[in-house]
């Protein structure tokens, strides 16, 4: 409206400055009664039938000229006042063909109300595509959506006119998960190696020796490391899952690291650390075991309770810290794994370190028989290294699945074959124990399954035969 009625004053006035200088062929004032106004007045358009203002031409002096023009602007002022000005012309609009989307989606983008003929751009994001305004003042285009962004304005220009709409950018949705690898036994078979999870050719070579590739595959990061998605992406190409373990220290630091205090942890002093692993495997999007500070009731490591400056309390604070601060950033697909030792005289108690039903999808145990490869171990039956902290497990988290994350035996002080059967016996007879990974590297001692010829043939039979 006031560009309207600033267009209709100018007009009077440009129309009184005419009527002032017009004279009939005898140099006498102009005889006619009236002439329309034109210019902006005429096409601003009054609410008429004709769209005009007749401004009429009187025989008069300038000074009754002046008044002529003061009456007309009166007039108008008083017009704009009720809001009698004509509506103004019909605004740009645009609509797509579609509101939502994954990323690299085309639409097709129609827009109206545009300058006649002329050229501009639709862009989208980085995208731009050329547009040509028709005779009526629409247009017709397509552009691609780019990725990037959860939404993506889509702009068209065409001189000094422009016109918006919103595209919402939807993630694709994933491909299924394949079925995990085995055989169909309800104990789930497992392995690390010493190459990691994405080296092929060592896991193809454990498939051979068992006689089964593994359905679980074990997979190492200390808080110095990024969220290992081609690893995992690896492992899932195998139809394989990953138990990954997420160790909250620097590698080949020691137990005594000060900057990894379960205090400090529990402080947010790495919440951005946290947040930025919990945001790629959200968006990675697919199942992940993720046990965070395994073992924590040895003394090996810094996030144990006892060492590194860390005190009663201070793990459970610590893991749920962790626990929440991932499980904020969306990622569901995460299955939280609580994974002591097996206990052992002068460990912490599992109870004090539990951090509560609501915090864990899963519990596990590490357990490894020693034999007599050192001087202060003895050869463990399997019985002997898990009953104890099987019972435990069942007593602090009733009805939580269980999983034997590490377990390996040596050669040295009895029969590892004879071990080897034993072992799996046992564990089928364990009606809560789902899956069994083995520690396929030779470290302290040589773990491997073929560290000799008959170990790998008790081994491959006595996983064919479990549960």
């Amino acid at each position: 409206m006031q560009n309207w009625c600033s267009a209709a004053g100018r007009s009077v006035h440009a129309a009184g400055t005419a009527r002032a200088s017009a004279r009939d062929d005898k140099g006498k004032p102009g005889a006619s009664r009236g002439r329309k106004a034109t210019g902006p007045l005429r096409s601003a358009g009054l609410p008429n039938s004709e769209s005009v203002i007749m401004v009429p031409t009187l025989p008069s002096s300038p000074r009754l000229l002046r008044l002529q023009r003061l009456v007309l602007l009166v007039a108008i002022t008083a017009l704009c006042a009720l809001g009698l000005a004509l509506p103004a012309q019909a605004s740009a609009a645009i609509s797509l063909s579609s509101g939502s989307g994954e990323a690299g989606s085309t639409v097709t983008v129609k827009g109206s109300g545009f300058p006649k003929r002329a050229k501009g751009t639709v862009t989208a994001g980085t995208n731009t595509a050329p547009m040509t305004v028709g005779g009526s003042g629409s247009f017709q285009t397509s552009i691609v959506i780019p990725s990037g962004s959860s939404s993506v304005e889509v702009i068209a220009t065409a001189g000094a006119v422009s016109a918006s709409a919103v595209f919402v950018v939807v993630s694709a949705q994933p491909s299924p998960d394949p079925e995990p690898a085995g055989s169909g036994k309800s104990i789930r078979f497992g392995v690390g190696t010493a190459s990691g999870p994405a080296a092929n050719a060592e896991l193809d070579a454990v498939a051979a020796i068992a006689g089964e590739a593994p359905s679980l595959v074990l997979s190492y990061k200390d808080f110095n490391q990024a969220p290992p998605i081609a690893e995992l992406e690896s492992v899932r190409a195998r139809g394989a899952e990953t138990l990954l373990t997420w160790e909250p220290w620097t590698w080949g630091g020691g137990v005594d690291q000060s900057a990894y205090s379960l205090d400090r942890i529990a402080a947010g002093d790495f919440d951005a650390y946290l947040r930025d692993w919990g945001y790629a495997l959200r968006d990675w999007g697919h199942p992940v075991y993720l046990r965070f500070g395994h073992e924590m009731n040895g003394n090996w490591y810094p996030w144990a309770e006892g060492v590194n400056g860390n005190g009663a309390g201070d793990y459970i604070t610590a893991y749920r810290h962790v626990h929440d601060v991932v499980a904020a950033t969306g990622a569901s697909n995460i299955r939280w794994v609580w994974n002591p030792n097996v206990p052992y005289w002068g460990s912490t108690p599992l109870a004090q370190l539990y951090p509560g039903d609501s915090y864990v999808d899963q519990v596990a145990l590490d357990g490894y028989n020693w034999g007599t490869s050192q001087s202060w171990s003895t050869w463990q039956e399997p019985d002997a290294l898990l009953g104890e902290g099987l019972a435990q497990l069942r007593q602090i988290a009733p009805g939580k699945p269980v999983v034997i994350a590490e377990i390996a035996s040596v050669e040295l002080g009895g029969s590892k074959a004879d071990w080897n059967r034993k072992l799996f016996a046992y564990v089928s007879a364990q009606p809560d124990v789902v899956a069994l990974l083995w520690f396929h590297i030779t470290k302290e001692a040589d773990w491997r399954i073929d560290s000799s010829e008959s170990s790998a043939t008790a081994f491959r039979e006595a996983l064919a035969a479990r549960r």
